[in-house]
């Protein structure tokens, strides 16, 4: 077997694990080229013509790790296996009724089941308390039913699914917001999902505003003194409605004092995470046509009612020309030909796939989302001699994004030429769009002469396992976590094994300088204030047309108050969600660079992300 593409044990352990192809004793792949081909040739079946060379072409930004595409495009494509090629899911309007709630409890299950990861809105079911339609009995609101959904993922997950990531989300104005927000505050609690609060332009103005915020259900949903008949009545936009509607207000309260719990909570367990959803609808590109509530577990892909995003990275360091040198530089040439290559082989993904419901099959292929973003940031910069967190960073990142994103978009353009236009393509409605308007003219004039193959093209994903399988590059836009530590990594069989594992850069460093002093570029996420992570991620938002999954490390001794602050800039700089990670005895930590680690909580870990 051929194991010079792996400087790392993890990263063989990875392939071994998670993406090499075996049935029982019967082993296909029997090098990481042999995933690579069985990838390149799966993708290129879908060619009307010219196959094998689009074949060759897909296996040229394969090798090397020089482009990642998804956990589930690596492990499924090309196999005989009925699974789904694409990594996350957002499920179906939750209905208020026993027999919805089961359903969808289903359909979950069986999505999950095939390797997906799943999000849902569970802003639509009743609050604690308030009695339920004609059956004279008490709803016992959204949490305890998310409950069930954890238990059923622990099954799942028992019978040898890959997958177990669960993105729960709930409106700020429900009046179980707070019973949301302490969720996860008791040990074990709900630890299959992500939590995350749907927070308003309206919320964000009654709490700079220091008013009363008032929580809400549809009244038509409430029977009782409680609700439908007494009260006060605003209109509000719900998910399961395609028009505002009268909703019953139950109780107020301070909008300062609800922006407090969730950031205390935040604070101390890392969770909730905040969504600005409706900055996400207000820059979603088919916002003519549908409306966002939830996201994929990690965040990086806001999604409708049964839409689905496959994903893809391209892995920045194997770009970088004269390494820790003073001609080091990007080839952006090559970059670029990768990204057509790539944008090609993820549009090709969806006609191939596998999906666990009708439903999921209809929305992939009416918009053909997909979403390509990069990884390794972290690790490119210290090769290119430009300290993290710098100004130089930031520019350099936003410059890879944009030509990321102008490159994907034209890509499509042409794609939208040989093959079609997505079928929800609306010409007129697509080219008002906010993110679209922001793109360049010759863009917009190629939409606008020839449509476009997808409806939305750019997404920046955690990347943690598909970037250890690349020899551990450092993940997504994270600045470097280490240079050594060790991980605790999951087994087929469910139990852990510690690796020890080295960053890449690091590596690549001591295999050419020996035990020289590391450079200044040398900085770890641990050094990193916090307000620069928010800098890189604002930097590259422009060019994201769905969302970036960053977490942004909170040394444990970092201010309450200037934690709250982070959380704001975000909203103020356009961002589309904020999500923060402070390690402290609640939280531990997620990978540990000294002698002791403690196994995080937090169900962005590595192991369980839907990558």
């Amino acid at each position: 077997m051929d194991d010079s593409f792996f400087t790392s044990g993890i990263s063989r352990h990875i392939w071994e694990t998670k993406y090499r192809y075996r049935s029982g004793r019967n082993i296909y792949d029997r090098s990481i080229e042999d995933t690579w081909y069985r990838v390149a040739r799966a993708l290129a079946d879908t060619e009307a013509r010219d196959r094998e060379s689009w074949a060759g072409s897909f296996y040229n930004v394969l090798q090397g790790f020089r482009f990642l595409p998804g956990g589930r495009i690596q492990a499924g494509a090309g196999t005989r296996r009925h699974v789904t090629l694409f990594n996350c899911f957002v499920m179906g309007t939750i209905e208020d009724s026993m027999e919805s709630i089961f359903e969808a409890l289903k359909e979950g299950a069986l999505t999950m089941q095939q390797g997906g990861g799943v999000g849902y809105d569970f802003s639509t079911l009743r609050p604690r308390g308030v009695e339920a339609h004609g059956v004279g009995t008490v709803a016992s609101g959204p949490v305890s039913f998310m409950r069930i959904w954890d238990s059923m993922c622990d099954t799942v997950l028992s019978t040898g699914a890959r997958r177990g990531a669960m993105m729960a989300t709930l409106r700020c104005d429900h009046p179980d917001i707070e019973h949301f927000i302490e969720a996860k505050h008791a040990k074990g609690q709900l630890r299959h999902f992500n939590l995350s609060v749907l927070v308003s332009d309206a919320f964000m103005d009654a709490l700079n505003a220091d008013q009363e915020w008032p929580l809400v259900f549809p009244a038509g949903q409430l029977d009782g003194a409680r609700g439908g008949q007494e009260g006060e009545v605003v209109s509000r936009r719900w998910p399961g409605f395609d028009e505002p509607v009268p909703c019953r207000v139950l109780r107020r309260v301070r909008a300062r004092d609800l922006w407090a719990k969730i950031m205390r909570a935040t604070y101390d367990y890392a969770e909730p995470g905040v969504l600005f959803i409706d900055q996400i609808n207000r820059m979603n590109n088919l916002g003519y046509r549908e409306r966002i509530s939830a996201t994929n577990p990690c965040g990086e892909i806001p999604l409708p009612p049964y839409g689905a995003c496959d994903l893809g990275s391209v892995n920045l360091t194997r770009y970088v020309v004269h390494p820790f040198t003073d001609r080091a530089h990007l080839d952006m040439d090559d970059i670029r030909q990768t990204v057509a290559t790539a944008t090609r082989m993820l549009d090709n993904v969806i006609d191939i796939s596998h999906f666990p419901l009708e439903a999921q099959r209809v929305q992939a292929k009416g918009s053909r989302r997909i979403g390509l973003g990069v990884t390794g940031l972290g690790d490119t910069l210290i090769m290119l001699g430009i300290k993290y967190d710098s100004a130089p960073a930031q520019a350099l990142a936003a410059s890879v994004m944009r030509t990321v994103c102008h490159t994907a978009y034209h890509t499509s353009i042409e794609l939208a030429r040989e093959k079609g236009v997505f079928p929800f393509f609306d010409k007129d409605k697509y080219l008002q769009g906010e993110f679209i308007k922001g793109l360049p003219e010759d863009i917009r004039q190629g939409i606008a002469d020839h449509g476009i193959r997808n409806s939305h093209l750019t997404a920046i994903a955690p990347t943690g396992t598909i970037s250890l399988l690349a020899n551990n590059v450092s993940s997504g836009l994270e600045p470097v976590f280490a240079y050594q530590f060790r991980r605790r990594v999951l087994e087929l069989d469910g139990s852990f094994t510690d690796h020890q594992l080295t960053d890449f850069a690091y590596h690549l460093w001591r295999s050419i300088h020996g035990n020289k002093p590391l450079p200044d570029a040398f900085i770890d996420a641990h050094t990193v204030n916090p307000k620069t992570h928010l800098e890189i991620q604002a930097a590259l938002q422009p060019y994201v047309d769905s969302a970036i999954s960053k977490t942004i490390n909170v040394p444990p001794n970092y201010d309450f108050e200037g934690f709250k602050d982070l959380y704001q800039a975000a909203y103020a700089k356009g961002l589309k969600g904020c999500t923060t990670f402070r390690a402290n005895p609640v939280t531990g930590a997620i990978l540990d660079s000294g002698e002791q680690y403690t196994e995080s909580p937090h169900c962005c870990s590595p192991d369980r992300e839907a990558d």
